[in-house]
């Protein structure tokens, strides 16, 4: 599917946040010019020129939302309802995902956390994209508010997000998704390029894979009784909220190129910029089998197809999608 065929297409207490190098990294917040959440839950402001957030008018929009990763955010809530996951690297060599939710909406989701330079980018595939972040660098939000999509933040629209007093801040905001849509779009509103049906022939079979970063690490275990790859992050099964183990049906291990953007946390690490426009190679897990694939975006309103070495359309399973992506 793509742009090509648009038309087919709450909580548990945390130790509170040490005042160190180490935490400040956990805290995973950009800016020169001072972090996009101060840590004592007074989030940057929001983009200018921005109007307040209609529910009723935003039906066809996917949501996007800005989710922390780091152990003291876990467990995180509302992330099984997600359509894509999109595990990024962040400063310090940590991880920080995006989740797209287009066919359901969670009641919850979070902890919420900022927004980065390369997520624009990203979320091009989609048309005017619902976009929940804590902040954003002070630098960033100029090109936050120029880009194509409706930034939500607490700033913005209040009583879409709370924070949850059983939790150390930054760790403990939450955005309510029924504040600001009214219904969840459906899946027409996924212009992601992903084909879904049968799966190709070939492929090797794999029962597990993981995928490092410098400070973190995903761990994709298939479960032939669940039909579905079982996350773990950092050697710890990854469990929401209700209990639920997060099992996408597949996952992406997508090759890209990541370099240094403008942008420095307060610590004066830089953040790290994943290119998702272009193309290269890609392993998909699906059914406990792995396929060696191309993937190609050729541009920045388009999706990403995946393709097997002679040019032929991979197909995803039915269900929710992880892509990682990972240096090339």
């Amino acid at each position: 599917m793509g742009r090509k065929a648009r038309g087919r297409r709450a909580t548990t207490t945390v130790a509170l946040l040490a005042a160190s190098v180490t935490a400040a990294l956990a805290a995973g917040c950009t800016g020169s010019g001072g972090p996009a959440d101060d840590g004592r839950g007074r989030p940057s402001p929001p983009a200018p020129n921005q109007s307040p957030a209609d529910p009723t008018s935003r039906a066809g929009s996917v949501l996007a939302v800005k989710i922390d990763n780091v152990r003291a955010a876990l467990p995180q809530t509302g992330l099984n309802a997600a359509d894509v996951v999109y595990a990024e690297q962040v400063e310090g060599g940590l991880s920080r995902l995006m989740a797209v939710y287009a066919t359901q909406l969670p009641e919850v989701v979070g902890p919420v956390r900022s927004a980065r330079e390369s997520d624009l980018e990203l979320l091009r595939q989609f048309e005017q994209p619902i976009f929940a972040f804590s902040g954003a660098h002070s630098k960033l939000l100029p090109l936050i508010n120029k880009a194509p999509l409706d930034a939500q933040t607490p700033g913005k629209v209040a009583d879409a997000f709370f924070r949850d007093s059983d939790r150390a801040s930054p760790h403990n905001l939450y955005l309510r998704p029924d504040k600001l849509l009214s219904s969840a779009p459906g899946e027409d509103a996924l212009t992601t390029g992903f084909r879904y049906g049968a799966a190709p022939e070939g492929g090797q079979r794999e029962t597990s894979r993981t995928v490092r970063y410098p400070a973190a690490r995903f761990t994709f275990t298939w479960s032939a009784d669940q039909g579905s790859w079982l996350v773990s992050q950092d050697g710890t099964p990854t469990v929401t909220t209700d209990g639920q183990r997060v099992a996408p049906a597949t996952v992406v291990v997508q090759h890209v190129k990541v370099r240094e953007s403008a942008f420095r946390d307060f610590l004066g690490n830089n953040t790290p910029y994943t290119e998702t426009v272009g193309s290269g190679t890609a392993e998909v897990l699906r059914g406990g089998r792995a396929y060696d694939v191309r993937w190609e975006r050729e541009k920045a309103t388009d999706g990403t197809e995946f393709t097997t070495n002679d040019g032929a359309p991979v197909n995803f399973a039915r269900g929710q999608v992880w892509v990682v992506f990972v240096k090339a």
